[in-house]
């Protein structure tokens, strides 16, 4: 997701006109600043106002501080027990980037807490847990700890604050005596009072509206190498998923999908499944598309799924497109040999007379998400009516939007609902969509179970399969790409066509993301760090394949190109593809130049000699404001590529907790791995997607992975993203590297060497 310079009033501009009409009778809770407040709710389930705005309060406590906003409130986000657990409550969902500890230890870094006795829950639907930049939840972007750094510190240090103002109270001692460590407040002669025995008192304290935060170089926490929170119980096994969701009476459901997108039920023989044992109902129901499905509910997934196996369901897709990925190619290949809408206009007249010519052509397919967790939500209704009560378990990476979408679903308003935010098995985009689509297709399915006469909660589930045929890719792209350059590698003019659909066209996002008919997310990354002359144009068809963000968005195509082409210039003109780099950059791109030797450095990139038939493959990009180089070792056997070795060069700005970053590249540098291996491609024939698992959608193996050296570059700036930024540049880097073996660069993922 990429939602980097808009505000939330700018967002807010564009919601649809109910939406927007229905936030303007929301008022603020006293002390806070109408516009502060809008800003702040304008997004987070679209009318979030209703809430209750400190969400998790302790009873008794203190009132609000004027100046502060609902996210500025300690009550709202840090539960002090009297065994002196220390609980913090993190407005991210922790889906595998470790998030709940990076931000637990910000807070603790603040509060001076006793780290073993620090844990971490997910947030709800309160808007006190919306981003504090973006005026919204969600999680996406690489700005959890970028967004939220500041907030958390300082959620910390006004904690500190009130109980250091509880112990003072009850010493009868100046504030500024005591001094507090691991959770404990000290006092003068040595007197001790640890956080636990303080935190009622310390709760009635008014919150301080301003707070003195650490200097760095005070920082006990912050920058050391942590154990992650949840580190135990997920390498136990121990761990608990929103699919592992179990209430009195649930049942279960699997919903049969159109194999064509939007297609409609002709006819429904469900004989066979409702005499299934286990099964309780067979329901036709709406998707969210506007096509139609059949929901099988019963005991137990074992049960509804040998259901859904029994059904016979014949479809109705007349009007429904019928995407073939053949033709599809040969339609992309016909718009990028034309310009589109522009992005960026820089003078072509240069092309014509080079000395040298580029001429390219680049082809990225489809791409599923596929997290290890499938897809999976839990609905309970209570009630029946205006009356009617809901609640909800899921691994959501938008619980407002997703609770005003479930709300919307079930007829109810959305302070009726309750949202239950569970860890993730992953996600990469998959569970924040503007659409909702798997929490309003598991809310259809308990609101058409209960009209059936059903009233026990229901779990939906989705399939490997499922997850894999049911929509939501990162979209195919074709670029087409004319550089002009001379002897010494100067390039004088670059062309550059992109075709692929719009991730943000259709959506209340498409007046703030579509400028010009550019769609943003797709042309990120294009042209940067280096200063080059492009004119870049974008063509955004149409077709009946929804998509959406895939971890790094547009810099999972645009990173490919930029550092191949680069690579291919440095090749075509006889330098060091470093050296060559280095000179290209712009003035500005520090950050790049840092990253990029630290991981020619670490790796012994020009001073060590390789074994036979290996080379280096260079590459470094940044998205979402953190900068990765990748320096690797690859050779070709037996006709295929293979992967030895990565060095990673990071800059993130200050590294909060050293092991997260580390696992976050590991994890983007496999992921990016995984758009190159054979069979790693989304096609459709006659719209229907023709992959099902992971025996025709490839992923890599363990013997695929190849080691991978950490290595960050040092800074006290404030912190960036690191989630993303691990997988733009590994192709690339694969990609030169067996460039350089084979003399031919490679244009297309997966790759292909024949």
């Amino acid at each position: 997701m990429h939602f980097e310079n808009h505000t939330a009033e700018q967002i807010r501009a564009h919601l649809p006109p109910a939406l927007a009409h229905r936030l303007q009778d929301v008022e603020p809770a006293e002390g806070i600043a109408r516009r502060s407040f809008m800003k702040m709710a304008a997004v987070s389930g679209f009318a979030l106002g209703a809430y209750p705005l400190v969400a998790g309060a302790q009873q008794g406590a203190a009132p609000a501080a004027a100046g502060l906003k609902p996210d500025q409130q300690p009550a709202a986000f840090v539960k002090i027990a009297r065994d002196d657990t220390v609980t913090v409550t993190v407005n991210r969902l922790e889906f595998g980037q470790g998030t709940h500890t990076g931000l637990a230890m910000v807070l603790a870094e603040e509060l001076d807490a006793d780290w073993s006795k620090v844990k971490a829950v997910h947030g709800n639907a309160d808007p006190a847990y919306n981003d504090p930049a973006f005026g919204m939840q969600i999680t996406g972007g690489s700005t959890a700890v970028k967004h939220s750094y500041t907030q958390y510190r300082e959620l910390g240090a006004r904690t500190r604050a009130m109980l250091l103002a509880a112990a003072a109270k009850q010493w009868n001692v100046p504030v500024a005596s005591l001094a507090t460590e691991r959770g404990v407040v000290i006092g003068p002669g040595g007197k001790k009072l640890t956080y636990g025995a303080l935190a009622d008192a310390a709760m009635l304290q008014p919150v301080p509206t301003a707070v003195t935060l650490k200097d760095p170089s005070r920082f006990k926490l912050i920058g050391q190498p942590t154990t992650r929170l949840d580190a135990k119980l997920k390498s136990s096994g121990k761990q608990t998923f929103g699919i592992d969701v179990r209430l009195p009476g649930m049942l279960t459901a699997v919903v049969v999908h159109p194999p064509v997108f939007g297609s409609k039920v002709a006819s429904l023989d469900d004989a066979a499944a409702r005499a299934v044992k286990g099964v309780k109902a067979v329901l036709r129901m709406p998707l969210h598309d506007g096509g139609e499905g059949v929901a099988v509910i019963g005991e137990g997934y074992w049960a509804v799924k040998q259901g859904r196996e029994a059904l016979k369901v014949e479809w109705n897709d007349a009007g429904r497109e019928k995407v073939d990925s053949a033709k599809q190619l040969a339609s992309y290949r016909e718009l990028a040999a034309k310009p589109g809408r522009i992005k960026h206009d820089a003078d072509m007249a240069p092309l014509a007379g080079a000395p040298q010519r580029i001429s390219a052509e680049f082809v990225f397919p489809y791409l599923a998400h596929a997290p290890m967790e499938p897809l999976n939500c839990t609905v309970q209704i209570e009630g029946t009516g205006a009356n009617a009560k809901a609640s909800v378990w899921t691994g959501t990476q938008m619980p407002g939007l997703d609770t005003a979408a479930a709300a919307r679903t079930l007829g109810i308003k959305p302070e009726q609902v309750a949202m239950h935010v569970q860890m993730a098995g992953g996600g990469f985009g998959r569970r924040g969509l503007l659409t909702s689509d798997f929490v309003v297709e598991a809310c259809t399915v308990a609101k058409i179970a209960q009209a059936a006469g059903i009233s026990a909660p229901v779990r939906t589930l989705w399939s490997r399969e499922d997850d894999v045929r049911g929509g939501y890719y990162r979209p195919m792209h074709v670029h087409r790409a004319e550089i002009g350059f001379d002897a010494q590698g100067k390039v004088l003019a670059w062309d550059h066509v992109i075709v692929g659909q719009s991730i943000m066209a259709g959506t209340f996002f498409e007046p703030m993301m579509l400028k010009n008919g550019v769609d943003e997310t797709m042309v990120e990354g294009m042209g940067k760090p280096y200063d080059v002359p492009m004119r870049l144009s974008a063509h955004h068809p149409k077709l009946n394949v929804p998509v959406l963000w895939w971890r790094s968005v547009g810099s999972t195509h645009t990173g490919y190109v930029m550092e191949t082409l680069i690579d291919e210039i440095a090749r075509a003109t006889n330098q060091d593809p470093v050296a060559y780099r280095m000179k290209l950059m712009d003035a500005k791109a520090t950050r790049h130049r840092a990253a990029l030797q630290l991981a020619v450095d670490k790796s012994g990139y020009g001073k060590k000699t390789l074994p036979a038939g290996r080379a280096w493959g260079v590459a470094v990009h940044e998205s979402f404001d953190s900068v990765v180089a990748y320096v690797v070792e690859a050779s070709v056997v037996d006709g295929s590529p293979k992967l030895h070795q990565v060095t990673a060069g990071v800059h993130c700005n200050l590294a909060v907790n050293p092991k997260s970053v580390e696992a976050q590249i590991q994890g983007g540098a496999l992921m990016g791995l995984s758009m190159c291996v054979p069979g790693a491609a989304i096609t459709l024939k006659d719209g229907v997607v023709e992959q099902s698992n992971f025996g025709d959608f490839a992923v890599p193996r363990i013997t695929d992975m190849p080691e991978i050296a950490v290595h960050i570059v040092p800074s006290a700036d404030a912190p960036t993203g690191v989630g993303e930024p691990g997988l733009p540049p590994l192709a690339p880097a694969f990609a030169n590297a067996i460039a350089r073996l084979t003399g031919k660069p490679l244009r297309e993922l997966p790759f292909k060497l024949g």
